[in-house]
């Protein structure tokens, strides 16, 4: 069973293979459930020409932000990326190239990309410039636009329980787009809030199982609040 090990020590050991100009998933939603430490250790290898698929673009001093500010993504894929004016300035510029995506596509393009679905139809988008160049087609009185599935060379996740063989356990908003990102890397590289032993997660309680995984490694996270949101005290007289 040591073979079945997923759990490495460093996060150079967790992106090794990691490379210039190569597609990347990455998790969360908002700041919730990003894999904090594996951007950073991409900012700090310095690996560059990356086209990064995520539903956001983190903010402009954390997650993919600080990619963003480094100049290592050339491509971005995303739904979301209003909080973050280093990608706006870069995108208005045309230093970044920027692929945006309704949500709920994007969604099942990584779903399909990861169940080896190579494209389907989807009635989002059709009649605007999301479908510009794209096969349509009219089925039972409604049109409906090819979209083509996404996968990646890594894909960088983060988990609230992981086993050392790969089996995760994602919590809340970060079950959003952590699941399916899993599924659909050539690589995928989990980092976890808690590691736990083969047998103390229950099995019907598992969201993705090891066989998806190729490496698990323990993060610190910071859980930053993307917008800081609080009531005024009463006044008492």
């Amino acid at each position: 069973m040591a073979g079945l090990n997923k759990v490495v020590g460093s996060y150079e050991e967790a992106l090794k293979g990691l490379s210039n100009d190569m597609t990347i998933m990455v998790g969360g939603f908002g700041l919730c459930g990003i894999p904090e430490g594996l951007i950073s250790q991409m900012v700090t290898s310095g690996v560059s020409g990356l086209t990064a698929i995520s539903n956001n673009a983190g903010v402009d001093d954390f997650g993919l932000g600080l990619l963003l500010k480094s100049r290592q993504i050339d491509t971005m894929i995303a739904s979301y990326v209003g909080e973050n004016a280093t990608f706006e300035q870069q995108m208005l510029s045309g230093q970044l190239k920027v692929i945006l995506t309704p949500q709920g596509t994007l969604a099942e393009k990584i779903r399909a990309g990861g169940a080896g679905i190579p494209a389907f139809f989807t009635a989002t988008g059709y009649g605007t410039p999301i479908a510009e160049g794209k096969e349509t087609r009219e089925i039972d009185g409604r049109h409906y636009v090819l979209e083509p599935a996404l996968t990646a060379d890594f894909a960088l996740v983060r988990a609230w329980k992981a086993d050392t063989m790969g089996n995760l356990v994602f919590r809340k908003t970060a079950a959003n787009f952590n699941p399916m990102m899993a599924t659909a890397g050539k690589i995928t590289v989990v980092e976890a809030e808690q590691i736990v032993e083969p047998g103390e997660l229950d099995p019907d309680h598992i969201h993705t199982p090891g066989i998806y995984v190729n490496r698990v490694i323990q993060g610190k996270f910071e859980k930053r609040i993307e917008q800081r949101t609080v009531k005024a005290a009463p006044v008492i007289l």
